[in-house]
């Protein structure tokens, strides 16, 4: 028994902890929303919701080993929020309000704060626009005050390479701001607390240096890549068992207006040209039981597989939209390319044929 109550207490310790005593709390409900830094696409948030009434409230992290991404917010004031990054150990305190907090137990998030708040007018900007938004205003207004939002965070990142929360906020605002910023940070931030979302840009930049070759390779008259990928009924279907036909690769998804839209014309010409013709629709970022869904609910005849990204044939023909339909000759050359619903795609087709 002794043993048991020594070390509980050193457990407890070791969790990160955030005592909260915000003013919204007398009178709003106040959320507080968390995840693992390492679930980059949030995939497990936990929310504990707070009734008015309260004078101050504590939050435990339930693991001691990775750092948490915390907000938190009232209902008295939306569109705003506390962000903070609680990591293990810490005991951090939050005071004042949403709108004009204090933190103290945290250097990472007092630089944190000092960030957020010279953003703040541009957010501020940015959530008046919502209710009026043409795309005129988006051109105009919105998208300048959004990037020089970001351009706040990148010229703290710019100055700091060697602060944790340069590597945070790079992962904040990402795009563009990539090529330029993550190769000045230094390899003690790249491998510390935030080694999860450094490990997400380095697969990226792979990513897109194997787009740009491909895209390169990519063109009219050169061997389409193979590749093997399970059908529809679960079996492995190769791009190669298609010769001696022109084959459509149709690149969709369920999630693609365009593409759904394209699907009648797309029957039209399966029906004109079966026999002569082949289509493979190679579905792309959805899930197993959309894609099947999907296949069920348009009634699409042809052939279906799909790329769960592990064979990546979209980065193996640089597919930068969707749809894009690749038109494969029986030789196993690429004939043609159509990125989206391009009534010139049909043209081809019946000039190809007729």
């Amino acid at each position: 028994m002794g043993t048991t109550l020594l070390s509980a207490p050193h457990e407890e310790q070791k969790a990160g902890q955030i005592d909260i005593a915000l003013e919204e709390m007398r009178h709003d409900t106040v959320q507080v929303a968390r995840f693992l830094i390492s679930d980059l696409e949030q995939k497990n948030v936990k929310v504990d919701t707070l009734l008015p009434g309260l004078s101050a409230y504590t939050y435990v992290a339930e693991t001691d080993t990775i750092p948490y991404k915390v907000f938190i917010a009232s209902t008295g004031n939306p569109g705003h929020a506390i962000k903070l990054v609680l990591f293990p150990g810490d005991r951090v305190s939050i005071t004042g309000s949403v709108l004009d907090y204090q933190v103290k137990g945290s250097g990472f998030n007092d630089r944190l704060r000092a960030v957020q708040y010279a953003c703040r007018p541009y957010e501020e900007k940015m959530d008046s626009l919502f209710s009026i938004m043409t795309e005129e205003i988006y051109n105009k207004e919105y998208l300048p005050a959004w990037r020089q939002r970001d351009s706040v965070q990148a010229d703290y990142i710019r100055r700091h390479p060697d602060d944790d929360l340069s590597l945070f906020l790079l992962g904040e605002i990402k795009g563009k701001w990539i090529d330029g910023l993550y190769p000045l940070l230094t390899g003690k931030v790249k491998n510390g607390p935030f080694a999860s979302i450094a490990q997400f840009i380095d697969k990226g930049l792979q990513r897109k240096k194997k787009f740009e070759d491909s895209r390169q390779r990519i063109k009219e008259g050169v061997e389409a890549p193979g590749f093997t990928l399970r059908d529809i009924g679960g079996r492995n279907l190769a791009l190669s068992s298609l010769r001696g036909k022109y084959v459509v690769l149709d690149f969709w998804g369920s999630w693609c207006g365009w593409c759904i839209k394209g699907f009648p014309d797309m029957k039209n010409c399966y029906d004109k040209y079966k026999g002569k013709l082949e289509i493979l629709g190679i579905d792309c970022n959805d899930t197993e039981e959309k894609w099947r869904a999907a296949v069920a609910q348009y009634g699409l005849p042809w052939l279906h597989v799909r790329d769960d990204g592990q064979s990546d044939v979209r980065l193996q023909y640089a597919v930068q939209g969707y749809p894009t339909k690749v038109v494969v000759d029986p030789d196993g050359r690429i004939a043609r390319i159509f990125l989206g619903e391009d009534p010139a795609f049909y043209q081809y087709l019946d000039e190809l044929f007729n």
